[in-house]
């Protein structure tokens, strides 16, 4: 089959922020995204959305097409200012970890729009587990060549991304023992998790066409890939992190990102580099290492088996990409990334304030403050945007 693409100018950024609605007093899910959105009334002239998703505690902030991490910042924290000002009217804040930590899936509500809908009816108990969050990162391609190659690219760098924004230790009230339980989450439903690798787009294109001939997808929307090409804008999308909790860690991750897409594929499509593409067993390892221990993982850098922590490659590929970030504008937010490294992942956090260990059973009114913390954390960073 063909799937056109759509022309990007190279580089460009789009962001997207899921934030979880949660009662101000209780740190409990509020299923009302869909009050709020009937109360939201934005002028046609915002270049942002906001948007429901798929269970109706969350929200989902979109940029337009921007040409900085900056931009989009900024379009990100006027949105959340709209939507805060509704939520705190109601005794509402805004949340976002990889997941929520004591809530319980079937007693959430999902949207009623027919694309959730079908989700929920093929994949039953494991739609009401998607309690949830991430952030999502589109770069503008300006050539078709690029989409492939930006993805394997991408891939290599996985582990890192997912290690920076880990902050999912617990669910359902227990400690997991994991850095991110949200990647392991999300990859039980069908066309999610780790994307396969294909060394150009016709090679995409046949797979799609074959998802969609068996029944698998309707449509390429529906291939919901940790990294992924997206046809319908031009870009390619990273979607391997965990939900944060400020604009400042939104902008470390969408920073480090367009950077490490600029440096693969940000020249002339025809004189693209051979990007070398990790074996799959090397993939998904660095994928578990990375939702396993965090930051303290060490992660497989190339096909050769090479390994390395992921901090000291990290702060290497930070040191090669500051003259990227300064072409590209984003050498402060790239500086952020740094600054993520020093204080550890969020879930490293939370598990020394709790003092809690893999199997142990946490007071939920402990985990209720670890809730309005991070939201408070989230309140006031876009509150104070400047």
């Amino acid at each position: 089959m063909r799937l056109d693409f759509a022309k990007s100018t190279q580089s460009t950024v789009g962001i997207e922020w899921e934030l979880g609605l949660v009662d101000a007093a209780t740190g409990q899910l509020c299923n009302v995204s869909d009050d709020i959105l009937k109360k939201l009334e934005l002028p046609a002239e915002e270049p942002f959305q906001i948007v429901g998703e798929f269970m109706l505690n969350t929200l989902e902030l979109v940029t337009g097409v921007c040409h900085t991490v900056e931009e989009g910042l900024d379009q990100l924290a006027t949105a959340g200012r709209r939507v805060l000002e509704l939520a705190s009217s109601d005794n509402m804040a805004l949340f976002s970890q990889g997941t929520h930590p004591f809530a319980f899936g079937l007693h959430e509500r999902i949207s009623s729009g027919p694309r959730y809908q079908k989700l929920l009816n093929k994949t039953q108990y494991w739609a009401y587990q998607m309690l949830i969050y991430g952030v999502h990162a589109h770069i503008g391609l300006d050539h078709v060549a690029k989409a492939m190659p930006a993805v394997n690219y991408l891939i290599k760098y996985y582990p890192h991304m997912l290690a920076l924004s880990a902050s999912s230790p617990y669910w359902g009230g227990y400690d997991t023992g994991y850095a991110s339980q949200r990647t392991l989450l999300f990859q039980q439903l069908p066309t999610t998790g780790l994307p396969f690798q294909f060394h150009n787009w016709s090679e995409y294109e046949h797979v799609v066409g074959d998802l969609m001939k068996v029944g698998i997808v309707d449509d390429v929307t529906e291939v919901r890939w940790d990294i992924r090409a997206v046809p319908r804008y031009g870009t390619v999308e990273q979607r391997a992190c965990d939900g944060v909790a400020t604009l400042e860690q939104v902008g470390a991750i969408t920073a480090l990102t367009q950077c490490l897409v600029h440096e693969a594929v940000g020249g002339d499509a025809d004189a693209l580099n051979d990007i070398d593409i990790l074996p799959p067993w090397f993939v998904q390892e660095n994928k578990w290492r990375a939702a396993r221990y965090g930051l303290e993982a060490e992660v497989i850098i190339d096909s050769a088996g090479t390994e390395k922590l992921v901090t000291e490659h990290l702060n290497e590929t930070l040191n090669r990409l500051e003259p990227i970030a300064e072409e590209l504008g984003c050498a402060e937010q790239l500086g952020w990334v740094a600054d993520m490294m020093r204080a550890n992942t969020s879930s490293y956090r939370q598990r020394q304030q709790l003092q809690s260990k893999f199997g142990h059973r946490v007071d939920q009114e402990k985990l209720a403050h670890l809730v309005l913390d991070s939201a408070a954390e989230t309140g006031h960073s876009i509150r104070e945007w400047s």
